[in-house]
């Protein structure tokens, strides 16, 4: 086997009980890290600090994965009898969304005879649209797909320099 130390330096080919004895001299584990060579390489490393550091790596990538999915596609659903309160309750919650840098559709669900008076639904997507007028812009206006009638809001121009600030702020923090 090629045997590499933990400095990346080649040791050169060596049998695998003289390996395991300068790992074992250096206080280090001996690692296969490419098999299917010829002849296979090991090194000498730390495995527990190696398998900390794959997993904060990995943890990381994970996070800034995240944060860049902000400008997903997010759904909030209402009903056509809604609440006062409830629909401003919703309204705050798609602004927050929007906030955050997402697209929101917002959805009014008819149930029933409900589907025979699509006015009603139209007119709550109006109160929601005029409520957020300086926060969205309307990507999709109000249509039917099967018993939804839903829209498709994204952030404003300035709400998203607002976002893009945000993300830097907290970047450089």
């Amino acid at each position: 086997m090629l045997l590499v130390d933990d400095r990346g330096t080649q040791l050169g080919e060596m049998p695998t009980a003289e390996a395991l004895n300068i790992a074992s001299e250096k206080g280090l584990d001996l690692v296969e890290v490419a098999p299917a060579a010829n002849p296979p390489v090991c090194r000498l490393l730390n495995y527990g600090k190696f398998r900390y550091e794959a997993t904060r790596k990995e943890r990381e990538a994970r996070k800034a994965n995240k944060s860049k999915a902000g400008n997903q596609l997010r759904e909030v659903r209402m009903k056509t009898r809604i609440g006062e309160h409830d629909r401003l309750s919703k309204t705050r919650l798609v602004k927050r969304l929007l906030s955050e840098g997402s697209k929101v559709k917002v959805s009014v669900m008819f149930r029933g005879r409900e589907m025979q008076h699509p006015e009603i639904g139209m007119a709550l997507l109006k109160n929601v649209a005029e409520d957020l007028k300086e926060d969205a812009m309307l990507d999709k206006a109000p249509s039917f797909e099967g018993r939804f009638l839903s829209m498709i809001l994204s952030p404003s121009p300035s709400l998203r320099k607002q976002v893009a600030n945000k993300e830097l702020q907290s970047a450089k923090a």
